[in-house]
C-alpha cells in the first residue's frame, strides 16, 4: 500500500470515527446525569432545597477555578459571555434548584420521565438558535419520543399535572437553552472550559444561595447526604457537562439531545435500586418506544 493509498484510507475512516467518539460521549454523559435525580434525593435527607443547590453549584465552582487555574485556560472572548452566562442561568442555577425544590414532593422515577421532554425543547431551541433544520424524519421521531414521555407522566399523575410537575417544565426550558447553548460554544471552546466558565460565573449566585439556605434551613449531615452532595456537585454539574458538551460539538446538538431520552429510563432503574422505588407498570412499554426513536433519530439525517 502507497503512501498516498495510506492518506486517501485515512481520510475516509476519520469522519465515521469523529461520530463515534461523539456518540460515545455523549452517551456516557447521559449515563452519569441519569444519576442525578436519585443523588439528589439523597442530599436532600441532609440538606433543604436552597442549601443542597447553593452548596452544589459552590462545590462545583471550586473544583472548576481548580481547572482553569491548572491548565491556565485564557479568559473567554467578550463574545462568548453572553452564551456562558446563559448556561450559567439554566445549567448552573435554574435547573437545579427547580428539579430540587420538584423531588421534595415527586417521586424520582416520576420527575425523571417528566424531565424526558428536555431532548425535544434542546433540539428545538438548537434549532431556533443556530438556524439549522433538522429532518422530517428527525423531528417525527423526537415528537413520538417526547409524547410516549409525556403520555406516561399523565397516566401517572391520572391527567392533572402537579405543582411539582410544573416546576419540572420550567426546568426543562431553561436547561435546554443552557444546553443548546454550550453545545453552540463548544465549537469555539474545549467543553470542560464552557461549563467551567459557566460555574465559575455563577459562584456569587450559588455562594448566596448557600449561605442563605444553610442560614435558614435544617442541616442533618449523614453519609448518605453528602454522598448526593458530592455527586451533584462534582459529576452532575461539572464533570457530566465536560462529556456532554464534548459530545455535542462532535455529532451536533439535536442528535446528542435525542440520547437524552434514554436519560429517564436509566434513571428509573436507580430509582429502584438505590431508592427503593416502585417501577411504574408502564415503564417497560415506554422503553421500547423511547429506544425505537432513539435509533431513529441517531440515523436521521440532518
Amino acid at each position: 500500500m502507497t503512501a498516498q493509498d495510506s492518506a486517501t484510507r485515512l481520510r475516509a475512516v476519520a469522519p465515521r470515527q469523529a461520530p463515534a467518539s461523539g456518540t460515545a460521549l455523549a452517551a456516557l454523559a447521559v449515563a452519569s446525569f441519569s444519576l442525578s435525580f436519585p443523588a439528589t434525593a439523597w442530599s436532600l435527607t441532609g440538606f433543604g432545597p436552597w442549601s443542597a443547590t447553593g452548596l452544589r453549584g459552590a462545590l462545583a465552582g471550586l473544583l472548576a477555578v481548580l481547572h482553569l487555574a491548572a491548565v491556565r485556560a485564557p479568559l473567554p472572548q467578550r463574545r462568548h459571555w453572553p452564551g456562558l452566562l446563559v448556561v450559567s442561568g439554566g445549567c448552573v442555577l435554574g435547573f437545579p434548584l427547580l428539579t430540587t425544590l420538584a423531588l421534595r414532593t415527586s417521586s424520582t422515577a416520576h420527575s425523571a420521565v417528566v424531565i424526558g421532554v428536555l431532548p425535544l425543547a434542546t433540539a428545538t431551541v438548537a434549532a431556533l438558535r443556530t438556524g439549522r433544520r433538522p429532518s422530517g424524519a428527525f423531528w417525527a421521531a423526537a415528537l413520538a419520543g417526547a409524547a410516549a414521555v409525556l403520555a406516561f407522566t399523565l397516566v401517572q399523575s391520572h391527567g392533572r399535572p402537579t405543582v411539582a410537575d410544573l416546576y419540572l417544565f420550567a426546568a426543562v426550558l431553561l436547561c435546554a437553552a443552557g444546553y443548546a447553548e454550550g453545545g453552540r460554544l463548544s465549537r469555539d471552546l474545549p467543553g470542560a472550559q464552557v461549563i467551567a466558565w459557566a460555574v465559575v460565573a455563577a459562584l456569587p449566585a450559588t455562594l448566596l444561595t448557600a449561605a442563605l439556605g444553610l442560614g435558614a434551613e435544617p442541616v442533618r449531615l449523614g453519609a448518605q447526604a453528602l454522598a448526593g452532595l458530592a455527586y451533584t456537585a462534582a459529576v452532575s454539574q461539572l464533570g457530566g457537562f465536560v462529556l456532554w458538551y464534548r459530545g455535542m460539538a462532535a455529532i451536533g446538538v439535536p442528535r446528542a439531545s435525542q440520547l437524552q431520552l434514554a436519560q429517564p429510563l436509566l434513571t428509573l432503574v436507580w430509582s429502584v435500586l438505590l431508592l427503593g422505588e416502585r417501577l411504574p407498570a408502564a415503564a417497560p412499554v415506554t422503553a421500547v418506544v423511547v429506544l425505537v426513536c432513539i435509533a431513529v433519530t441517531q440515523r436521521a439525517r440532518t
